[in-house]
């Protein structure tokens, strides 16, 4: 870890377990923590500031956009990816064919199987792109895998939905925050806020191409989702926000409190500087388990899961060290917080 970063974890973690779980959840920062129970007290204590912040909820707007390299009018505010991806499946006609990787995360999926019109497709990951074919409407994906960090061959799939006229959605909940990640080649991008983006459950971002935004219709508008949303407080809308703007739903503001101090904590550092940090972490963890006798799912991804050790994760809990059991295999993440001491620690652990 460099000083800055060094420094800047110190200043701004304070975690009391050795934490090595991110891809469930990360810790908070302390400015986040503070923003939190600002509006918290001031909601307490019925003051104008305890409502909430529009404008603080567009800076965090603005800061997703710059993260993902698109201009701010692609992105739209939320509270959960299942709701943004559910928004897709809207639009998708009857009998359409979605493509989606075995295994992925489910709120990548259940909005399209529960439709039970649609056709729902598997094939695994290694082979998403081959498996695009003239029929394909949407691939629908995570760029790196929840279960094993497993990443996507983005470019390679984006090239065979072009070729087939296909559009593709991708989650980058598991990517954004630490992978350096640009959602301007995809139709659609979802991302949850609460992992490696450094904030809470309840802020979350849809990208939608300026193309695609004619493919949706903004079913869950209410007031906020208006092109002058304190005009359109009572009665039919009357002109629908510009850009993704219209697909806004009404923000958690706790959550968009606590997103800003986040996001901006990332900016400070660079995400390159993050990617950095955290696949070195990911590596050491690597190279500790084969002297172990243990093999991870391959990849280089700071998410690292050994199959047959999930019984492992609660003897770990009890040590006083957080992963997670994760479809058999035991999971550890690794982020900006995490020190070469909490991945020897996670070894010594498993060493007995």
């Amino acid at each position: 870890m460099d000083l800055s970063l060094s420094d800047v974890s110190r200043a701004e973690f304070a975690p009391s377990t050795t934490y090595l779980n991110t891809a469930t959840g990360c810790i908070l920062p302390r400015s986040a923590v503070a923003e939190v129970r600002a509006l918290a007290d001031a909601a307490g204590a019925g003051e104008a500031a305890g409502f909430g912040d529009f404008d603080r909820v567009d800076r965090v707007r603005d800061s997703f956009a710059r993260l993902v390299g698109v201009d701010p009018s692609r992105v739209a505010v939320g509270s959960a990816v299942a709701t943004h991806v559910g928004l897709v499946a809207a639009a998708l006609p009857a009998g359409a064919e979605v493509l989606v990787p075995e295994g992925d995360f489910a709120s990548v999926m259940n909005p399209f199987v529960v439709r039970g019109d649609l056709s729902v497709r598997f094939a695994p990951l290694e082979a998403i792109a081959e498996a695009v074919g003239p029929d394909t409407a949407l691939v629908a994906l995570s760029a790196v895998q929840s279960a094993d960090g497993r990443a996507a061959d983005l470019a390679g799939i984006r090239a065979a939905t072009g070729a087939h006229g296909a559009r593709m959605l991708v989650d980058a909940t598991q990517a954004a925050g630490w992978l350096p990640f640009d959602a301007t080649p995809y139709d659609y991008t979802v991302t949850a806020g609460y992992k490696w983006l450094l904030g809470s459950r309840g802020a979350s971002y849809l990208t939608v191409s300026e193309e695609a935004q004619a493919t949706l219709t903004p079913l869950h508008a209410g007031w906020v989702a208006a092109a002058s949303m304190w005009e359109a407080t009572y009665g039919p809308v009357r002109e629908l926000g510009p850009g993704a703007r219209r697909f806004d739903e009404s923000p958690a503001f706790l959550s968009y409190h606590a997103a800003e101090p986040g996001l901006a904590l990332l900016e400070r550092i660079g995400i390159d500087a993050v990617h950095a940090h955290d696949t070195a972490l990911a590596t050491r963890y690597r190279e500790g388990l084969a002297r172990l006798g243990h093999e991870p799912v391959p990849g280089a991804a700071p998410i690292v899961s050994v199959p047959g050790l999930a019984h492992r994760q609660a003897g770990l809990l009890a040590a006083g060290v957080a992963t997670a059991a994760r479809a058999g295999s035991l999971r550890a993440s690794f982020h900006l917080y995490n020190t070469e001491a909490d991945v020897d620690r996670l070894l010594d652990v498993l060493a007995g």
